[in-house]
């Protein structure tokens, strides 16, 4: 649930507009908090949950990055960054019918690496081929046409699809992928996020019909980043390092993706590329020191600190404060969009996500969920984690389990 904050299911449940939740948590299912992988961004979090493991392992630093190797600032939209297998090729392999469906295109690639089964998007389900995504004529299966990726209804088409693959035997193994549009744009207690969670629950209700074991859980959360008076809170920082250090310096910003009008390419975690690793010292206390900053990492303890790929990440990690973003120069970025209010993530306040699952947990999972869960441990605690997946011995967790 792309973008979902605990405050969107919190609100959405206190006005009564999600009872499928309320009487799947009333049957015993479970609803927590995990942490999720940082920076808290779409692709690194997707690839996560996907493989299971941290970014440090499965090699996606952001949704943008700049490529060592070449010097240029690219996607990391594709399956090549891609340093682990994923859970749903290795259950195809297994012999599941698995299902990948996403709301953005970008993440196609990526989450159906190996995969034998199908996978396609909404953004772009009138695409779909048999020989390229195992699956055709998407839009009959669904009963609904290609969306609008900028709409509540890209998201839906994600659930619908699920609630379709189902019904008709094509899938029992699915991973479903929504798109966080209408977190960026309405606040959770808006009347456009009511109704977008009220018709999230009516597809959660007819997964659930189906006899489906439900588990669900955000990449990351959603704050608002902005003034009191609505206009966006943007620390640039390539123009602020340029006036104090000199040319050189280049700021990357990893949430830089092809859906841009809802953010602004504005979030609350930024690369730093030095033209001189002696300037490192310098340039982190400079930072650090600066209003709505609240971590300054240099390369290595990012990377441990983190859990992010050394070789993937700037000289210097930013992450800033709960209401601040992140920005390069005022002419980088285009807010015309967001002028009247921006909502962004990226960095730790958007960190922590829900965990619902449909079934009880067991009492190691119960323990487990006490702990530090994950939110890519979603698959274990789905698959392995409650009573109706073990009906008859609980499974010990793999003393190789990564945290």
């Amino acid at each position: 649930m792309d973008g979902c904050a605990d405050e969107y299911l919190s609100t959405s449940l206190a006005r009564g507009r999600m009872p499928h939740l309320q009487g799947m948590l009333a049957r015993g299912g479970y609803r927590g908090m995990v942490r999720g992988a940082l920076p808290s961004f779409t692709n690194v979090n997707n690839a996560s949950i996907a493989t299971g493991v941290p970014p440090s392992v499965h090699g996606i630093s952001g949704n943008f990055f700049l490529d060592p190797e070449t010097g240029e600032e690219v996607m990391m939209n594709s399956a090549t960054y891609l340093r682990a297998e994923t859970i749903l090729a290795a259950a195809a392999r297994a012999g599941r019918r698995v299902a990948m469906v996403t709301a953005k295109e970008k993440l196609r690639d990526v989450l159906s690496h190996g995969l034998d089964g199908i996978a396609f998007s909404a953004e772009k389900a009138n695409q779909a081929r048999e020989d390229t995504h195992g699956i055709t004529d998407v839009e009959a299966l669904v009963g609904a046409p290609t969306p609008p990726i900028y709409s509540a209804e890209a998201s839906l088409f994600v659930l619908k699809a699920g609630v379709a693959l189902i019904e008709h035997e094509m899938a029992d193994f699915l991973y479903l992928s929504l798109t966080d549009y209408m977190q960026h744009k309405y606040a959770p207690e808006t009347a456009e996020s009511l109704d977008f969670y009220e018709a999230i629950d009516h597809e959660l209700g007819r997964l659930l019909a189906q006899g489906a074991v439900v588990g669900a859980t955000a990449d990351h959360g959603m704050n608002a980043k902005q003034k009191l008076d609505g206009s966006p809170n943007v620390i640039y920082l390539e123009t602020l390092l340029t006036e104090h250090f000199g040319e050189g310096l280049r700021v990357i910003l990893p949430i830089t993706d092809p859906y841009v009008v809802h953010h602004g390419a504005l979030g609350a975690f930024a690369v730093v590329h030095l033209p001189d690793p002696a300037l490192t010292d310098a340039v982190q206390a400079y930072v650090m020191q600066l209003d709505g900053i609240t971590e300054v990492h240099d390369r290595q303890t990012a990377a441990r600190k983190l859990e992010l790929p050394e070789d993937r990440i700037g000289d210097l990690a930013v992450l800033s404060g709960r209401d601040v973003v992140i920005g390069r120069t005022p002419d980088h970025h285009d807010l015309s969009a967001v002028r009247e209010g921006l909502r962004s993530h990226g960095g730790r306040y958007e960190e922590m996500v829900p965990l619902l699952l449909s079934e009880p947990l067991t009492p190691t999972y119960a323990r487990y969920a006490a702990a530090d869960p994950r939110n890519f441990d979603i698959f274990d605690f789905t698959v392995n984690g409650t009573l109706a997946s073990t009906p008859a011995a609980e499974p010990q967790r793999p003393a190789t389990h990564i945290h």
